[in-house]
């Protein structure tokens, strides 16, 4: 057993993220296992860049109310207590909705090779629905 103290939070990368989001990231598994799980604030109006996992992702919103999409889908609203599934190399974002906080446990695994994610453009303010 080993107990990892807490890293500091991160602000989240403005060429990844519009407005502002933070992250914990609160496991990053050690081989065989290969876990990642961050958890994740954004402001009223944030949200990340189009992307897409590798294995897929998994999200549990924990607070707030917030927006996701995937590619050529509606945009969906989102409260505490949903959980969102992305297939594997789904396109998609998510965020806060224009007037709440909202924060989520983001949660996937990195393949055996190759690159977790991959990311692309930011959502525009058109895509978001404002």
């Amino acid at each position: 057993m080993e107990i990892i103290p807490k890293r500091s939070t991160v602000k989240a990368p403005t060429d990844r993220f519009t407005g502002d989001a933070w992250f914990d990231v609160l496991a990053e598994g050690v081989p065989p296992s290969r876990i990642r799980v961050n958890l994740v604030r954004f402001a009223p109006g944030a949200r990340n860049a189009w992307h897409a996992h590798a294995v897929g992702q998994t999200l549990h919103v924990t607070a707030g109310v917030g927006r996701v999409q995937a590619r050529g889908g509606d945009v969906l609203e989102i409260r505490a207590g949903d959980t969102i599934v992305t297939p594997p190399g789904e396109w998609h974002w998510h965020g806060a909705a224009p007037d709440h906080f909202m924060t989520h446990l983001a949660m996937w695994e990195a393949p055996a090779e190759g690159p977790e994610s991959e990311w692309g453009d930011l959502v525009t303010d058109e895509e978001y629905g404002r």
